[in-house]
Order: C-alpha cells, then sequence, then structure tokens
C-alpha cells in the first residue's frame, strides 16, 4: 500500500471527533440560502409538517369547505425512525429499499454539516435513522422503530382528482396554515416539477479542463417528509422520481450505484454526505473544482477515480480482478498516509499486534470498518487523488485475488517493520515476511502508474522506484507485451516472493522465458 496502514491505528479516534467547518461552496447558485459546514448539523424548533394527514385534512377543508366531509383522507406514507443495533440491522433496512436520513425531516436547521447524532444515543451507537415506508411496510422483527407520523404525500405530478379536488391547491394551503408558505416557489405556478441537473468535476490536467460528470454518486432531496433519491448516471445527469413544488434541500450521498462507498463523516455514518443547501424544484447543476469545497472535492474525485477503475477492471478493458463492490473508503483531510487494509472484508482486525494497539476502540471501529483509508493533506489536485485511489484499488484486486491470510501477513509485515525501523515506510525489506510487502507494492505501483500515464499522457512517471523493491520489472514486462490481466494472473496466493514470481510467470508464459530472465537479472538488490 502506497504508505502505511498504522496511521489508521493512530487517527481513527482524534481525527473521527474533530469537527472543522468548510468554506462556501464555489458556483452556488444565486437562490441558495444555506451556508457549508463539515461538522454536525445543529437542529431549531420542531416544524408542523404539511403532508401529515391531519393537517392535509385540515387543509382540504378549508379549500373546500362542502366536500371534505366527504373525502377522507388515507396514509399514502409512514414517517418512521428506526434504531439498527448494528451494520447488520442497518445493511438489512437498506437492502428493504428504506433511505435513511440520519436527521429528523420536520425540524429547523439552523446550521448545515454533513451529520448528525442524536444525543439521546450514546457516541459509539448507530443513531436514529428516519425514512418515510409505505403503510404496507413490514417491519423486521428486532430492529427498534418509532411511528413519527401518517402522511398524505402526492407521488406524482399534482392534478385535479376525479371529484374535482385540486390537489396542488390542498398542499398549498396546508403549507399555509402549518405557517411553511415561504417555501413555494412561484415560477412553478402551481405546476409541480421533477428535479433534476448536472453534477459535473473539472481535472485541470485532463479533458482541457473542461467539466466533466460526476459518476454513479447518488443525489438525494426533500422538503419535509417527501423525499427523493437517485444516482446521476455516468456523465453526472441526474433526475428525480418525484415532483415538487416546493425548494428542496439537495445533497450528496457518497454510496455510489456500482457499491462502493466513501464514509467517515464520525465513524458510525457509512457514507459521506456533502450538503449543497436548498435550492429550486426544478434541480440544481454544480460544478466541482480544486478550489471549491475541500471536502466535496476530495469526495468526488475519489467517487469518480473508482468509478473509473471498476469501469477498467472489465473483460473489455484491463480484465482484472474488480475489487469487492462494497469496499469502503475513509478519507483524511489532515493526514498524508493511506492504505488497503480491507477490514471491512475480514482481514487482521481482532488479530495479534492490531487487536492490542485498538484496545478499547476495537469495539467502535467494528460498527462501519474501512477497507481503503486515503490521506489527501498533500494530495492539492485531481491527479494527486486519482493516484491514491487507483494504487490502493489495485491491492484491492490484489487482496480479491490472494484472499485475507495473504493479506495478513503483508499487514502484519507493515506495522512491525514501521516499529522496528524506528518509522520508515516499508520498513527495510530485510525483516520477515517483506517478501509479501515486496510483491504487493511492485504491482499496486505498476498499476497507478500505467493507468496514470494513459490517462494524462507524456513520460511515465516513476512511482515507487525509489523503494527497495521493483515495480520496474512489471513496467519492463508490460513494454514487452505482458498486458496487466497476464500478470495479476501470476499473483496469486502461492507467489510470496521475488523468486517464486519469477518461477510463476516462467510456468505461465514459458515463451516469454528469456524476457523474463532478463528483467529478473537486471533488477536486484545487489
Amino acid at each position: 500500500m502506497k504508505y502505511i496502514w498504522l496511521w489508521l491505528l493512530l487517527a481513527v479516534v482524534p481525527w473521527a471527533c474533530s469537527k472543522d467547518g468548510g468554506s462556501d461552496l464555489s458556483g452556488e447558485e444565486e437562490e441558495r440560502d444555506t451556508e457549508i459546514y463539515h461538522d454536525m448539523i445543529v437542529l431549531g424548533n420542531k416544524l408542523d409538517d404539511p403532508y401529515t394527514v391531519d393537517n392535509m385534512t385540515k387543509a382540504l377543508a378549508s379549500v373546500y369547505p362542502t366536500k371534505a366531509g366527504r373525502t377522507d383522507i388515507q396514509p399514502s406514507d409512514i414517517y418512521v425512525r428506526f434504531l439498527p443495533a448494528d451494520e447488520d440491522q442497518y445493511k438489512l433496512l437498506q437492502e428493504m429499499g428504506v433511505e435513511m436520513l440520519d436527521h429528523p425531516m420536520d425540524y429547523e436547521i439552523l446550521r448545515e454539516g454533513d451529520y448528525y447524532h442524536d444525543p439521546s444515543v450514546d457516541e459509539d451507537k448507530i443513531t436514529w435513522q428516519y425514512a418515510v415506508v409505505s403503510p404496507s411496510f413490514k417491519f423486521p422483527e428486532g430492529i427498534h422503530y418509532e411511528v413519527l407520523d401518517e402522511c398524505y404525500i402526492p407521488n406524482e405530478a399534482v392534478t385535479r382528482s376525479d371529484d374535482g379536488i385540486d390537489w396542488a391547491a390542498v398542499e398549498r394551503e396546508s403549507f399555509r396554515l402549518t405557517g411553511n408558505e415561504n417555501l413555494y416557489v412561484p415560477e412553478t405556478k402551481g405546476e409541480a416539477t421533477r428535479p433534476e441537473g448536472r453534477i459535473m468535476i473539472i481535472d485541470d490536467n485532463y479533458a482541457e479542463g473542461k467539466p466533466f460528470g460526476v459518476a454513479g454518486v447518488m443525489v438525494s432531496c426533500n422538503v419535509f417528509v417527501k423525499f427523493a433519491s437517485c444516482y446521476t448516471d455516468r456523465d453526472g445527469y441526474y433526475e428525480m422520481p418525484k415532483y415538487f413544488s416546493w425548494r428542496p434541500r439537495y445533497r450528496l450521498v457518497f454510496k455510489n450505484k456500482i457499491g462502493f462507498g466513501i464514509g467517515l463523516n464520525l465513524i458510525l455514518i457509512p457514507a459521506s454526505f456533502s450538503t449543497l443547501g436548498k435550492g429550486s424544484p426544478h434541480g440544481i447543476d454544480e460544478t466541482i473544482h480544486k478550489d471549491s469545497d475541500r471536502k466535496l472535492f476530495a469526495r468526488c474525485v475519489t467517487n469518480n477515480a473508482a468509478w473509473d477503475y471498476f469501469q477498467r477492471c472489465s473483460e473489455e478493458d484491463l480484465n482484472l480482478p474488480t475489487p469487492p463492490s462494497d469496499v469502503r473508503f475513509w478519507i483524511f483531510y489532515k493526514k498524508d498516509l493511506s492504505s488497503a487494509v480491507m477490514l471491512k472484508h475480514g482481514t487482521v482486525l481482532g488479530k495479534g499486534l492490531f487487536a492490542k494497539f485498538l484496545g478499547e476502540f476495537r469495539s467502535i471501529i467494528q460498527v462501519f470498518l474501512p477497507d481503503i483509508t486515503l490521506g489527501v493533506a498533500d494530495a492539492d489536485d485531481y491527479a494527486a487523488i486519482y493516484n491514491l485511489v487507483v494504487h490502493e484499488l489495485a491491492h484491492a484486486s490484489h487482496f480479491k485475488q490472494v484472499g485475507v491470510d495473504y493479506w495478513d501477513r503483508y499487514l502484519e509485515y507493515l506495522l512491525t517493520s514501521f516499529v522496528s525501523s524506528g518509522g520508515v515506510v516499508y520498513g527495510s525489506g530485510t525483516e520477515t515476511d517483506s517478501n509479501y510487502c515486496e510483491i504487493a507494492e511492485m504491482w499496486a505501483y505498476y498499476l497507478e502508474q500505467k493507468l496514470y500515464s494513459e490517462r494524462y499522457g507524456g513520460n511515465p512517471p516513476s512511482f515507487g522506484q525509489e523503494w527497495w523493491f521493483f515495480p520496474q520489472i512489471f513496467r519492463y514486462l508490460d513494454e514487452r507485451g505482458m498486458t496487466p490481466a497476464e500478470i495479476i494472473k501470476a499473483l496469486d496466493e502461492s507467489v510470496v516472493s521475488r523468486e517464486t514470481l519469477k518461477a510463476k510467470l516462467v510456468s505461465l508464459y514459458p515463451s516469454r522465458k528469456a524476457i523474463i530472465d532478463e528483467v529478473f537479472a537486471r533488477y536486484t538488490n545487489e
């Protein structure tokens, strides 16, 4: 891995507790009225939700006094909150199609933020998760929940019903009666609209600096309990499935439709949120660049770099082992150390030195474990973050092929050598099990260099060549016609040293023995 995963242990608790404010989003639309912060959401007073059955019934009586008694409004949705006991319960709700927010939808927000944790819930537990479900929803056994309100929410463009009721007028009256008429947007002229737009990003060194889409990221919005979400397509376009006449509150949720998540707002948040503030019901556009909000930029680059890597693993392209689709990233904005610890997928948590070092914090990070950590303190543009992501995902592809036991040997080496060498990254190469590190890093630095060169052009960079292992071996083989798919095919669990690597390559590709012998003779530690 690109640096050393030990920093995860040193940084988990103090970093997770930091609450740094963020700057305003550049390119903010004039109509948005929210300042952006990255600490905890500050709630104000509870608001009167216009979508409750009671309030919609009162509004119906106000608009149609003669019809109200003959029209019985039935709940279309149930506003509920869940208290999952662990990640398994949280995932079960997700698998049932429940879209959750970690803060209530019917409270004034005094200051935006990336997360909320209910003060009544211990900090090492998952906080209340708020959702809207159908009246027919079957609540799973064993998951604590509370029904907050029965609601009536028109899900499509509101038109007159068969009995002549203009439900758009009833909805507007309910907002007026509950004191929320300031949220109405006059230009909709009473007609609801589906929010749509495009989320874009700029890489100064790619595509002539022209913006391109943030791919596969979730965009969500809500007005009280009227909640909608969708994913952007590969070019960053999105269109909500529901209609709005009121100013929704927009946010990006970094749970990509491929399955990977980017999450460390607070330890117990499985995917990062970046709030974009209230905007038009017609939708919002956003163009993000390196001078935009720092966290938003880093999350979007990570999202796109991972999206690109997964696409490139396809059989039609590089044909590499695809990392686990649910791989989870943590981003450290004030550190410069990155890793592919693959903890969520069963590596050394709870074993040996790792468990001893974590001590009392072990139970906390078990809730939402990271697979890849990215230290972006010194990564100030798209290309630098892109490098970190593809390097660690190259490790994740290798992990997918060799398995947990192999990876444990690699990780244990990194920890023990870091300590025994007095803090030298990767150690000296002479310690026990250094050969596991050699194979893993040769592959990751080689693939990082290849993908970087193909994206940005120019002279190939010399990533990793300052260390005691030799990614140059794979680069040499690549230049002479061996593909990345052929190289990683040789990197199975039996390849634990340079010697076994050479033997494996020769056994797989005997016609290339002369080239393999030449490159291994050229690069030695002597």
